[in-house]
């Protein structure tokens, strides 16, 4: 089946994008700009403190693969402290990415601030995304997302330097959601920390504050039905939402913050057999699957096991977090993170509590 780039954004959703959900209306407020903003080329948040492609010369990094569930073979990144003893077992933590995005975008990044503190740390690509298999490539599972991390502690579970009582988890964005939908169902999963989540069902099927009717979201359902007939016929694949390519002057302010870290220095990572120009977009025939994904359901059944939820307080997706806050059973921790919007919690350094983050891992994973 050919594809190409033709970007459909559904009737009545003009606005509606999905790069890690990034989805809005224009009946939505533009978001504050953090204090932390260096404006460049018409973009909002691009240098200060921003590192996503940090490096640590005190750990060893080792390129794994391993099998799914379904035998699909997942990728990963390991990092490893150079100062462990020969006989340690370490705690462990599995860091998921953005949804659209790949591990060398801010997962890559978090587990090496875990790995320097000691934990083993594995960042993953979700299945079709990255170096991970799936077909077609950009396809929404998210079933099958929520057990690349089931499958990542089967691998860490099995290394002779890994303690498997002690493995914990890290989503980011719509990896959040995907690693709380995973944590219901795997008690291996011993303490799960969000940060700036998206609940990628509600996002889908209601946009940012809600601001999605019932009709809209079924012309995006009818779009995306017929749209199958097409490619089953053997007609190009479509792709959705994700991040813009350029910015013009009635770019959404959200859009222009995703834009700073996917199409700019920053961020932008294209993994091999993709092109930048399908980076963060997703098949529109599979993407309306995440209108029937409910990770937040049955979200008190993980208790006693804790949950930490990191937000912006700036942050458009700030809802997402609280929302599982309030329906999770203790423990729970929700922390909010002063000036800092959606996208700075990706990379930059001087804002992400990364030592929040160690002593939550570090108490838990006992």
């Amino acid at each position: 089946m050919k594809t190409t780039l033709k970007l459909a954004i559904p009737l009545g959703f003009a606005t509606a994008l999905t790069a890690c959900a990034t989805l809005f209306t224009d009946a939505i407020a533009s978001p504050p700009v953090s204090p932390t903003s260096s404006p460049q080329k018409g973009a909002i948040n691009v240098t200060t403190g921003a590192n996503n492609f940090h490096r640590s010369d005190t750990l060893t990094v080792e390129k794994v693969t391993f099998k799914n569930q379904y035998r699909m073979t997942v990728a990963g990144h390991l990092f490893l402290p150079n100062d462990r003893t020969k006989d340690a077992k370490l705690p462990a933590v599995v860091v998921g990415h953005p949804m659209g995005a790949v591990k060398e975008q801010s997962a890559d990044l978090y587990a090496t601030k875990m790995a320097e503190q000691g934990f083993a740390a594995l960042s993953v690509d979700l299945s079709f995304w990255g170096e991970s298999e799936g077909q077609p490539r950009n396809a929404v599972a998210p079933d099958v997302y929520a057990e690349t991390f089931s499958a990542a502690v089967d691998y860490l579970g099995t290394r002779p330097f890994v303690d498997r009582k002690r493995i914990g988890a890290i989503g980011i964005c719509g990896s959040g959601s995907f690693v709380i939908s995973a944590a219901k169902i795997d008690p291996r999963i011993r303490a799960v920390a969000t940060v700036s989540m998206y609940d990628m069902g509600a996002a889908n099927r209601h946009a940012l504050n809600k601001s999605l009717t019932l009709e809209q979201r079924k012309k995006i359902l009818e779009e995306a039905a017929e749209q199958r007939y097409a490619e089953f016929e053997g007609g190009k694949a479509k792709y959705t939402s994700g991040t813009v390519h350029e910015l013009t002057g009635d770019t959404h302010p959200i859009q222009r913050e995703f834009y700073d870290f996917y199409r700019t220095p920053r961020g932008e990572f294209t993994p091999k057999g993709s092109s930048p120009e399908l980076t963060t977009h997703p098949t529109l025939t599979s993407n309306v699957k995440f209108m029937n994904f409910y990770p937040f359901d049955d979200i008190e059944t993980i208790s006693p096991r804790p949950l930490l939820f990191i937000t912006g307080d700036q942050a458009h997706s700030k809802e997402f977090s609280e929302d599982a806050y309030r329906w999770a059973a203790e423990p729970k921790e929700l922390v909010l993170v002063k000036g800092a919007g959606h996208v700075d919690l990706y990379d930059r350094v001087n804002l992400i509590p990364f030592g929040k983050l160690v002593s939550f891992f570090t108490d838990h994973l006992k």
